[in-house]
């Protein structure tokens, strides 16, 4: 099914989804130092030369951060750079390490799960034959 074949983002059910966590996502977003402590817990970044994309604050910030600065009202087009940023830039080892207390792995499960309830998911078949 093509971006144009899928029915209309449902920024109702966003909100929604995001309303359950709002204040945890809230509180992280306004607690994150952009210290890049949490950077070499990321065996990701460690592995990608350290490459600024893979660091576990850029990928929640980039992800959750943006859905709820936006409060849900994104594009499917958006929603996909998000998923991008949640499957492909982030297997959810849960090992990434905030010394000021974020729970980066829960908010990008959050963005997964958004992405999830608009049919934006990873299509890991196609990798395969790929």
């Amino acid at each position: 099914m093509t971006t144009q074949n899928k029915p209309d983002i449902d920024i109702l059910k966003i909100r929604e989804i995001l309303c359950e966590k709002k204040k945890e996502v809230a509180v992280s977003l306004k607690t994150c130092a952009h210290c890049a402590l949490c950077a070499d817990s990321c065996f990701l970044y460690r592995c990608r030369d350290n490459a600024p994309l893979y660091m576990p604050s850029h990928k929640f910030i980039n992800s959750i951060g943006t859905l709820y600065k936006k409060k849900g009202k994104v594009t499917r087009a958006e929603l996909e750079e998000i998923r991008e940023i949640v499957w492909k830039r982030c297997v959810l080892c849960t090992r990434c390490y905030c010394p000021l207390g974020i729970d980066i792995p829960s908010l990008i499960a959050l963005a997964r799960r958004i992405c999830r309830s608009q049919d934006v998911v990873h299509d890991f078949e196609k990798e395969k034959k790929g």
